[in-house]
């Protein structure tokens, strides 16, 4: 299960009237912390508990606070220090060693569902747009509000949530963005865990084969639509569909090169290309492209090298790279063990 907001929110809307709710959301934090400021998770009565504040140490804590928040209706602001042996993160175990600063609010008919509803629906458009909540003061007031961002655009500004000033007030301006959503081009059997994995990420999946044998919905139930027809459609629906990464795969020269010519123009941020540097410049060649007349480089090969030999881990090192790419991450190590 994905823990995009999109798909927290899909499991919440069918049940929004049926149970009390809750929303928590991370707005401030001071040191390391599992998730940073505008994580979002939400509680029910009935013991929904729909994404993560934590890595799971603070979620029971949360919840029982959260009933009291439903009780009393009013939003309620809450501390979490781990490095405090008197703190309550501290005996739950938290490892992080940081403290977290969560807004819990109720989420009803009432307060227009702190405007989830229509951030629900924009996301669901493939639209972003900015969430603003107002940290509330003594009297528990809960206030909320949504802007969508402009008619086309897919995804909100590249900025974090921060904690603003408005009129005397503290709010958190938090950017959303729809899933990023990937194109696949080719319906082989490495590509079944490409969708796969991407699904499980949260992402939105299409994939283009024209071959009748290929790309086939009972190979591809993860896929959100599985496309055919002429490759000289790519290029459109690419456009028209917010398509932002894509991964040429078709184990197809020709193909790949059809794919590669009717994207050239396409300002995506990541376009990829499976195989060795040979086969990047027979497909180049075959699409009569130099590398220079695509909108976006081509990584080829593509992904990360992790030693990947088997179709799983070639698809954990393709969308590895990707999603350093769409979100400005360096795809090094962390712990600097690789460091050569």
């Amino acid at each position: 299960m994905s823990n995009h907001l999109l798909a927290l929110l899909g499991d919440w809307h069918p049940l929004r009237d049926r149970h009390d709710w809750v929303l928590g959301t991370v707005y401030r934090t001071e040191g390391p912390a599992y998730r940073k400021a505008g994580a979002m998770m939400l509680f029910s009565d009935q013991g929904h508990q729909l994404g993560m504040l934590s890595g799971g140490c603070l979620e029971s804590d949360l919840h029982r606070r959260a009933r009291q928040v439903m009780d009393a209706g009013k939003a309620l602001t809450l501390s979490y220090d781990g490095s405090d042996e008197d703190d309550v993160a501290f005996r739950l175990g938290i490892g992080c060693g940081g403290v977290v600063h969560i807004l819990l609010q109720p989420v009803n008919r009432a307060n227009r569902y702190l405007m989830l509803d229509e951030l629900y629906r924009t996301l669901g458009r493939h639209q972003g747009g900015c969430y603003f909540q107002r940290l509330p003061g003594s009297g528990g007031e809960v206030a909320a509000r949504f802007v969508a961002a402009e008619e086309g655009s897919a995804r909100a500004p590249r900025r974090q949530a921060a904690l603003v000033e408005e009129g005397g007030e503290r709010w958190l301006h938090t950017p959303v963005a729809p899933p990023p959503h990937l194109l696949i081009v080719g319906g082989g059997v490495d590509a079944r865990p490409l969708a796969a994995l991407g699904h499980q990420l949260g992402w939105r999946i299409s994939l283009w084969d024209p071959r009748p044998a290929n790309g086939r919905p009972e190979y591809f139930p993860a896929a959100d639509q599985l496309l055919g027809g002429a490759a000289a459609t790519l290029g459109p629906y690419a456009r028209e569909q917010g398509v932002q990464a894509a991964v040429l795969m078709s184990h197809n020269v020709r193909l790949d090169a059809e794919a590669l010519r009717a994207l050239a123009d396409c300002r995506l941020r990541y376009l990829a290309l499976l195989g060795p540097e040979n086969r990047r410049i027979r497909v180049l060649a075959e699409a009569g492209l130099p590398p220079e007349a695509l909108a976006t480089p081509l990584a080829g090969p593509a992904g990360l090298e992790l030693g990947a030999e088997l179709p799983e881990a070639i698809a954990l090192s393709i969308l590895a790279e990707c999603q350093a790419v769409l979100h400005g991450g360096s795809g090094r190590s962390l712990s600097g063990v690789l460091a050569a």
